[in-house]
């Protein structure tokens, strides 16, 4: 599945700009999850009102308790609901300081809103959200595999503080649709790691695939390396704020992946990030 389009100019005017108390950021600063959100595009029967509660409600999800660590990070979250086949990072070349995301939902699909979102904010995390972070192979399935689940990691608190203050009067249940929509979705992932042999390590599995991701890097050919993704991320918020050390480099995922892994480690460094994640991915790649 193409995960990610390119527009080359900005469209209709944007809607609805929410605004929310800086979390980490010092006073006048702005960080992903400070950002203030835009809400654009067609919604269905559902309001904006109720679609950026949501989307908030899973931007807490993924990114609360994260050092946000990016020297690149958005000022502002445009996110627009359209038609269409695959949600997306609109690579844009107007506002540099806004990352432009789009979804493909329902009325009142939360589940699926949630997840969409949660997938696209991995990638603004990743630094892939100005113009010049057109995926590349041979790593960007690396980079689609986190995204993934980083968004299943973020479904996960999302059901947890839904649970203890839903962003609707009287929908504290509604947390358990959440959960049973993820479980689906890390099933599915899982079978897939299974039947491509992932239990003969990580590193075996890789270097099956390896001639593949030479010439393929969407989440569809990824699919196998996203429960273990997801292992490493779950309840390790260092590793995720690592993801934003990501992309910083020239030639961003379009090195090879020792490389790739090495210049991440440099960018931690350079930025103060944790440098956990990396490291653990070059350790399972030796397991077999």
């Amino acid at each position: 599945m193409k995960r990610r389009c390119f527009l080359s100019l900005l469209g209709a005017g944007l809607l609805l700009p929410i605004r929310r108390a800086l979390a980490r950021a010092g006073p006048g600063e702005v960080d992903l999850l400070s950002a203030q959100l835009q809400l654009g595009g067609d919604w269905g029967g559902s309001t904006t009102a109720d679609a950026a509660a949501v989307i908030e409600s899973m931007r807490v999800g993924c990114l609360g308790g994260v050092a946000l660590v990016s020297d690149g990070q958005p000022k502002r979250l445009r996110i627009d609901d359209k038609t269409g086949r695959n949600p997306s990072v609109w690579l844009h070349s107007g506002n540099s300081t806004t990352a432009w995301v789009t979804v493909i939902v329902g009325t009142r699909d939360w589940c699926n809103l949630a997840y969409q979102f949660g997938h696209e904010l991995g990638h603004v995390l990743c630094n892939s959200w100005e113009q010049n972070a057109k995926p590349r192979n041979p790593c960007q399935w690396l980079e689609e595999a986190l995204a993934e689940a980083f968004s299943l990691r973020g479904l996960g608190r999302m059901a947890d503080n839904w649970a203890r203050t839903p962003p609707f009067p009287n929908d504290a249940a509604y947390a358990g649709s959440i959960r049973s929509y993820r479980e689906t979705l890390l099933a599915g992932y899982r079978a897939t790691a299974q039947a491509q042999g992932m239990a003969a390590g990580f590193g075996s599995w890789f270097a099956d695939h390896k001639v593949f991701f030479d010439e393929h890097g969407g989440l569809d050919d990824a699919k196998g390396a996203v429960s273990t993704m997801l292992d490493l991320l779950e309840d390790d918020a260092e590793a995720v704020a690592d993801l934003g050390a990501l992309n910083r480099w020239p030639g961003r995922s379009g090195i090879p992946l020792p490389d790739y892994l090495d210049r991440w480690e440099e960018s931690c460094a350079q930025l103060g990030a944790p440098n956990r994640l990396p490291g653990r991915i070059q350790d399972l790649l030796a397991s077999r």
